[in-house]
């Protein structure tokens, strides 16, 4: 239970910050902040895991400073993602 907790309070710290980084307009509330940032601990664990250790594996990014930093840089590159996804060309 508590590392839901945990993962909840760093998707929400990540996705905030991210949000506001991230140039341009980015759409939704609360909940797909914290989303967005669970979503981005997993990528940029997942990223940090295959450059450290050479094989991608499933991890989710840590409660610490360095999994805060590694959570902002994957909901980034979830923006990122979802923008290209949802674009609309007129």
């Amino acid at each position: 239970m508590l590392d839901i907790i945990a993962w909840v309070v760093l998707g929400l710290l990540a996705g905030a910050i991210a949000k506001a980084i991230y140039p341009g307009h980015q759409g939704g509330g609360i909940f797909a902040t914290i989303l967005l940032g669970i979503v981005g601990a997993f990528i940029g664990g997942s990223l940090y895991s295959l450059l450290a250790t050479g094989s991608l594996q499933l991890a989710a990014a840590g409660l610490t400073i360095p999994g805060l930093v590694t959570a902002i840089i994957g909901a980034m590159i979830a923006i990122f993602l979802w923008g290209l996804m949802t674009r609309r060309t007129v």
